[in-house]
């Protein structure tokens, strides 16, 4: 299939799949193909993921010294499957989709093994490992679907509580300039920046209605970068330099060979992608009000394990659920898949496009950083909404929530405290998110045993 070819299909399979109102909520009120409310919402989705997303591809290429070309593309195909994974996950199919409204972007903790592999194997091993981990994905979505009886509340609680307060460091590393060795993190006009960010999306949720109150954080970030530019903070140096078209390619780096241990190695990473999408799912499902079954959950697993096959064809990375926008839908209020259309498409825009994808990169790093803490923080909240249902009463849900936080928190904090452990174990347990999750499963089936419930409080 031709590249043409590829694109417009998508496109064409896009512009059906669009037409449905993507509600959660089951309304079926039908809108039109167009809504400018979605679109704006959508573009809010997409800053809020922008940023992780391509410091995925940044790190790598820069780690295997990649060329302007080949950094180029990189980038720019890896926004363009970001789109492509995210309508695999929205929409609903035999096979794929959990249907819940998601982005999907780069998953971070591949960043380190893939650097490995790329350096000492080469760059077509690494995406060799890729595929094969998302074969891995796609072949146990099912059986990994029905462990749904190990996250009752108080593990997802506690998941979800792990995931959105482990974040909360990144954004205070984006507000104080990004790279903390730097000499000018902490800069009294990073945190400036990053604070007034804070306050405008603070003062619209407190004073704004409606519409506006619902893009508060796509608001903040673009009068935050108004701010920033007035001050000097802002460079179009990159959109100058970027490229006005460039199309997708199979095997632009060469076709992938395959190494058994760099296959295994990124099997250990997608198991952990796995576990922090399974508390992303929940999370989502606490916000929207769906109630997620086993096979919804095993569509979502496919869909991810084909977003990491079709990275590994097209030469770009394994793709995961990312957290970042439940705090998104969680301030706006918008619980449709509408909006997420809308960034998907965008995303599939941006990377056709690479001078108008520089565009987003500009943001600067405080802006950025100013939002993640409000949206992080959210996540947390929700996650201790849920353990609010849980009876703690009983110390084993006490335990099984403060150790398996903690655990994760700490991890967070000081994941070299694995450094001597073999690279295998350290790709697991370096990730808080991880280490916290299965602490919260294996604790609630010591104290709660499987599948036995105890009974929420009013």
């Amino acid at each position: 299939m031709g590249t043409a070819t590829f694109v417009s299909s998508l496109f064409f399979i896009g512009g059906l799949i669009v037409d449905e109102t993507g509600s959660v909520n089951n309304t079926h009120q039908r809108k039109g193909l167009f809504s400018p409310k979605d679109l704006v919402l959508g573009f809010q989705h997409l800053l809020a993921m922008y940023s992780g997303d391509v410091l995925v591809p940044l790190l790598i290429g820069n780690y295997l010294h990649f060329s302007t070309i080949q950094m180029t593309y990189l980038v720019s195909i890896d926004i363009f499957m970001c789109g492509i994974a995210t309508l695999l996950q929205l929409k609903r199919t035999p096979l794929t989709g959990i249907g819940l409204p998601v982005v999907l972007g780069c998953a971070v903790q591949s960043v380190t093994p893939l650097e490995s592999i790329g350096s000492k194997l080469g760059i077509t091993y690494m995406y060799g490992a890729i595929i094969a981990a998302g074969i891995f994905v796609f072949l146990i979505a099912g059986v990994f679907s029905r462990l749904k009886k190990l996250f009752p509340p108080v593990v997802t609680g506690s998941l979800i509580t792990i995931i959105g307060f482990t974040l909360v460091p990144v954004g205070f590393q984006d507000l104080g300039g990004g790279t903390p060795t730097a000499h000018s993190f902490g800069d009294p006009k990073n945190l400036f920046i990053g604070f007034v960010t804070i306050a405008i999306i603070l003062l619209l949720n407190a004073w704004a209605k409606g519409f506006l109150k619902s893009i508060a954080i796509l608001l903040g970030i673009l009068i935050g970068s108004f701010v920033a530019g007035a001050m000097g903070m802002v460079s179009l140096k990159p959109v100058s330099e970027a490229a006005w078209l460039h199309t997708p390619q199979l095997f632009f780096f060469g076709v992938p060979h395959f190494n058994g241990s760099a296959m295994i190695t990124m099997i250990l990473v997608s198991l952990t992608t796995m576990i922090e999408s399974t508390g992303v799912f929940f999370a989502l499902s606490e916000v929207t009000g769906q109630k997620l079954t086993s096979d919804d959950i095993k569509r979502g697993y496919r869909a991810e394990g084909i977003a990491a096959i079709l990275g590994g064809l097209f030469n770009t990375f394994p793709y995961s659920t990312f957290s970042e926008n439940v705090g998104v839908i969680r301030m706006s209020g918008v619980k449709t898949r509408r909006p997420v259309y809308y960034a998907a498409f965008m995303l599939l825009l941006l990377g056709l496009l690479p001078k108008a994808g520089a565009l987003a990169t500009v943001i600067p790093d405080p802006v950025l950083g100013g939002a993640m803490i409000v949206m992080f923080g959210i996540v947390g909240v929700q996650g201790i909404q849920i353990l609010h249902k849980v009876d703690f009463t009983d110390n084993g849900n006490i335990l099984v929530a403060s150790v398996s936080v903690g655990l994760g928190l700490g991890v967070t904090m000081y994941p070299h405290i694995f450094q001597f452990l073999p690279t295998e174990f350290q790709i697991m347990m370096g990730n808080g998110v991880v280490v916290g999750s299965v602490a919260a499963v294996v604790l609630n089936l010591l104290f709660n045993g499987y599948g036995k419930e105890k009974p929420a409080k009013d």
